[in-house]
């Protein structure tokens, strides 16, 4: 959380500044250059802002790159003040296109943290596949499936538990949704329950015991992440089913 709180602090300071000394990096050129241009290489710093920062810090940058336009390349000069209508469309498209276009850069950093997300879940799943079909008991796939909802639920503790069920737990469907009785809880909003929630393992239909997860304080796992943990416990379901057809088979 600090260093979140960290990298967003900077991308807010850059989001003020960077434009301000882009514009002092243009001034010698302001007899020179059309405004117009020099508009556009500011709108570049705001995109460079907010795609290492956030939406906000790129919103702060596109103001702030309008305000320092206004201030050294609109007569009169050095002023808050706007007399040419041209420069007043070119400030004002300043704005709007420096809004725009920082949302956009900040949403296509979001998505691609996403898309790392993804692939780091594909890969536990195929990780998981792979040891299901060489293991020659499911106990090594337990213990791995055990490890990486621990990861990916962020949880402070998981069992496993065969055999019937006993006592009436929360339980992580698999939609991905938490049920508490009849009562469907918004993790998103309010967090894993306090106490144990059941993970059931199936495979084929077949119950086959449960993984027992015992989450952190506050951890919130997003439906994603819920729904990979339920392939994975269905991964260790398959994994028992096998290795019992086998034995009933020898």
């Amino acid at each position: 959380m600090a260093r979140r709180l960290s990298r967003d602090t900077i991308a807010m300071a850059l989001g003020l500044l960077a434009p301000l000394a882009g514009a002092a990096l243009l001034l010698p050129f302001r007899a020179s250059w059309s405004n117009t241009n020099v508009a556009l290489l500011l709108v570049v710093i705001v995109v460079a802002v907010a795609a290492i920062g956030n939406r906000a810090a790129g919103a702060l940058g596109a103001v702030s790159a309008f305000a320092w336009f206004d201030y050294f390349f609109t007569r009169p000069y050095e002023r808050f003040t706007i007399r040419s209508s041209a420069d007043v469309t070119t400030a004002i498209l300043l704005l709007l296109v420096g809004l725009a276009v920082s949302q956009l850069a900040a949403r296509a950093r979001r998505l691609r943290v996403v898309a790392v997300t993804d692939a780091s879940y594909l890969a536990r799943i195929h990780e998981t596949a792979v040891l299901t079909e060489s293991a020659r008991s499911p106990y090594p796939v337990i213990d791995r499936v055990k490890e990486q909802l621990t990861e990916v639920l962020d949880l402070a503790e998981c069992r496993f538990e065969y055999g019937s069920l006993t006592g009436h737990p929360p339980r992580l469907q698999p939609d991905g949704t938490v049920l508490d009785g009849h009562r469907r809880l918004d993790v998103e909003q309010f967090g894993f329950p306090s106490g144990e929630i059941e993970l059931r393992a199936f495979a084929n239909g077949q119950f086959y015991g449960r993984f027992m997860l015992r989450p952190k304080p506050d951890s919130r796992p997003s439906l994603q992440a819920r729904l990979v943990a339920v392939t994975l416990a269905d991964q260790a379901g398959q994994a028992i089913g096998s290795a019992q057809a086998a034995s009933d088979n020898g």
